[in-house]
């Protein structure tokens, strides 16, 4: 086992701990309170992030910025990755969310003037020069001892809307495609389909990744990802009011390109299960802590023109989620968040526990399970929770996608408290908190006006 896997292993070993917390906060009926934790939260000193008294937030990094490779820093920040990197340093890939022909948004400026920078073979999608997709990843290079990028670089370029993803245990970001715009779509000037993930290396060094598609993991509205930390396995969210849950099962692993197989998932006893449970839905609701065998099934032509993987799926047995988003795999088990699901559609929590011959042969006989973990029906838990991450001492920090969005924090114990509250741009969400692997910074999004923010303070240790 090398250091990085060792490392991917300890980190997202502690998600069990922080979601057995949520779960025993939900249960007893408790509401968000910013006096927990670290203390009120004080007016913002940059004008920006509201932050409990002995913290602080810098900006690192913002959309226009000029970057080491001589472009543009982009715009729509979103889903992030974090590395360890060499001495003190710490590696950032970045996704920005943008779409066909956003030139204010994307890394070339005005007129794609820049774009003769670059070697335009390494532009996935350039849209005949007419609606050039700007959507992508890009890679800083943080020191934290002194606080500064000392490295900016465009990474990937030429996708549409790099939502979320996810890292790899071989030191890689996937990055997916929220989108599933097709060759001739933008009026015709489309030249590639889309709704695909990329792979990014973690590097310290400027250049463009090469912008393959990883082809067999499907075509669909992709969000996020997770990986199995022994297997390799892929797992994988769609942002849709009817998508299902996918695995992709790699013929190498920690090699994506070679090829695998995608399957998704059928609950054993219950086929075709809608486990959105909306008010509106004349149908059975899906029980809250119940757990329930599952098992997979392959899906075929699965780069899909008319993008219905899902619906051809549900008509195999596969089970329905509401938006599917954020994902984390933890020691023993993953975890993944449902945006509009619930009564009141402010969002799910699934459980899914792999069985011990996950992806063989023999997992038919220790089947893996599948448990609605939680579904709070309440606002002031959380409310339309898309990115999250876990702090080094097992706290789950959530980023909430609404209007003065916050950051929040549930301790093992249940106990709830707010960490930022987004002033300065109240209607923009948070986006992509992670931690550095030290644990003494959070680094996170603001999607627009598209700024970067490391926050420091006397964070708790593991």
């Amino acid at each position: 086992m090398n250091n990085s896997r060792r490392d991917f292993i300890k980190n997202t070993g502690i998600i069990s701990l922080g979601f057995v917390g949520l779960n025993q906060f939900i249960s007893a009926g408790c509401s968000v309170s910013s006096g927990f934790g670290y203390g009120p939260l004080l007016p913002p000193s940059d004008g920006v992030l509201s932050l409990p008294k002995g913290f602080s937030s810098t900006i690192i990094s913002r959309k226009g910025d000029l970057m080491s490779d001589g472009l543009f820093s982009p715009g729509m920040h979103d889903g992030m990755g974090v590395f360890k990197g060499s001495n003190d340093k710490i590696i950032l890939v970045r996704n920005h969310e943008n779409v066909p022909g956003a030139v204010a948004t994307g890394p070339f400026g005005t007129d794609n003037k820049l774009m003769n920078k670059i070697n335009r073979d390494k532009i996935y999608d350039i849209a005949k020069g007419e609606r050039t997709c700007v959507g992508g990843t890009t890679t800083l290079v943080y020191n934290e001892k002194n606080q500064k990028v000392e490295l900016e670089y465009l990474s990937l370029v030429g996708t549409v809307r790099n939502c979320a993803g996810g890292i790899t245990p071989w030191n890689s970001w996937i990055t997916c495609e929220e989108s599933v715009v097709k060759k001739g779509g933008e009026n015709g000037f489309l030249e590639k389909d889309h709704g695909y993930n990329f792979e990014i290396p973690a590097s310290e060094h400027i250049g463009l990744t090469d912008p393959v598609p990883i082809k067999a993991m499907g075509r669909f509205v992709h969000e996020a990802v997770a990986v199995h930390p022994k297997e390799g396995i892929v797992y994988q969210t769609e942002d849709t009011d009817d998508s299902i849950f996918y695995r992709y099962l790699p013929n190498a692993n920690g090699d994506l390109h070679k090829g695998g197989k995608l399957q998704c998932l059928v609950i054993n006893e219950w086929k075709s299960a809608d486990t959105r449970n909306w008010i509106s839905l004349k149908s059975n609701l899906f029980p809250v802590k119940k757990s329930f065998k599952v098992s997979w099934i392959d899906l075929d032509n699965v780069e899909a023109p008319d993008d219905d993987l899902r619906l051809r799926g549900y008509q195999q047995g596969a089970a329905k989620f509401a938006r599917a988003e954020g994902i984390w795999h933890g020691k023993k088990e993953l975890f993944f968040a449902c945006t509009s699901g619930g009564k009141n559609k402010y969002g799910q929590i699934f459980r899914y526990v792999p069985s011990r011959f996950e992806g063989q042969s023999k997992e038919k006989d220790s089947p893996a399970k599948l448990e609605l973990f939680l579904e709070p029906n309440n606002i002031d838990t959380f409310q339309y929770c898309d990115n999250l991450t876990i702090a080094p001492w097992g706290d789950v920090i959530i980023c909430e996608d609404k209007n003065d969005p916050r950051i929040i924090g549930i301790t093992p114990k249940g106990k709830t408290y707010v960490i930022a509250k987004n002033i300065g741009y109240r209607k923009s969400e948070f986006a992509g908190p992670v931690f550095s692997p030290s644990g003494k910074t959070l680094f996170v999004n603001i999607q627009s006006p598209g700024l970067t923010l490391a926050i420091t303070g006397p964070w708790r240790s593991a």
